[in-house]
């Protein structure tokens, strides 16, 4: 990576050259200086994947979120599920008369070959009776912007987040009796998958903490009004204190709102959190970088 550092010297960072500070800004937030570029490797993918959305009423969630759990810890790399429930958007792959009514929904993504693709959410596409389909070929870019409608600029946000080892029965009945209390027509009670190479990369690899994720749960409130901030905000910590009682005790450090403390910051980071302040020091003594998800020099 170019970095431009506090002092407003260019360095490069690499694992060879400067890798305190390579190994800080991967993972670390704009803690530690200005990334001006980045170096990537790149995988091929696509051009087409199998993605997309199935979803039923919500009366089928208890069964859903027990497909979604079955398959989701057999899935093979290629595959990533997400499970939602939530208000139906006015979407139009889903019958006008069902529009606000609660629904759950497995979104999908295989990312290997396409008939293996079919073959794997093959049980998601047969399951029950689904209210709407759009789980198919289709270009991988399509698929990345197939959600973008759901965040509007200029709509109010508030999220709460936590990570899991696993997905319990009990975890299951509190996250569908949370989505029955959502306050807005755009909130969601979102689970994602994330097992798989963050488990099976060391612990010391980057800054990125709790490799024992495999799954993170995501709050998503999401209304129009500032007159409803109140009522939205509450629901959102009301299911949030609720259901955090299952996490491994670590967090996902982009989706902490404004409102959480330091002590939250430690938990997206970790064992990682001490010797990234280290790094700070180094690099940021002043702590010029500091309206952010902040690390304090040591």
């Amino acid at each position: 990576m170019d970095v431009v550092t506090a002092d407003a010297r260019p360095v490069r960072a690499t694992s060879e050259e400067n890798p305190d500070l390579f190994r800080g800004v991967r993972g670390g937030g704009g803690n530690f200086g200005v990334v001006t570029g980045i170096d990537y490797r790149l995988y091929p993918v696509g051009p087409e994947v199998v993605g997309g959305i199935v979803a039923w009423p919500a009366s089928e969630a208890p069964a859903v979120l027990d497909l979604y759990r079955r398959l989701a810890e057999k899935a093979p790399p290629e595959l990533t599920l997400v499970v939602f429930m939530r208000p139906a958007p006015p979407a139009p792959w889903l019958p006008k008369d069902i529009y606000g009514k609660p629904i759950v929904a497995i979104l999908a993504c295989h990312s290997g070959k396409l008939e293996e693709g079919e073959r794997a959410v093959a049980p998601i596409k047969t399951f029950g009776a689904p209210m709407g389909d759009v789980l198919v070929r289709r270009p991988y870019a399509q698929l990345q912007a197939l959600l973008d409608g759901t965040q509007p600029k200029g709509r109010r946000y508030y999220w709460k987040s936590e990570y899991l080892a696993r997905i319990e029965t009990e975890f299951c009945e509190k996250f569908m009796a949370h989505a029955a209390k959502i306050r807005s027509p755009h909130s969601a009670m979102i689970l994602f998958q994330i097992g798989g190479a963050l488990n099976r990369i060391e612990n010391g690899h980057s800054p990125v903490g709790n490799r024992d994720a495999r799954y993170v749960f995501n709050i998503g409130g999401a209304w129009e009004q500032a007159a409803d901030d109140t009522a939205n905000i509450a629901w959102a910590c009301e299911a949030w204190n609720d259901l955090k009682t299952y996490s491994t005790g670590g967090t996902y450090i982009n989706f902490l709102t404004q409102d959480e403390g330091p002590e939250r910051i430690e938990a997206a980071l970790g064992k990682n959190f001490a010797r990234l302040a280290e790094v700070k020091s180094h690099w940021d003594l002043e702590n010029v970088f500091r309206t952010n998800r902040n690390i304090e020099p040591a």
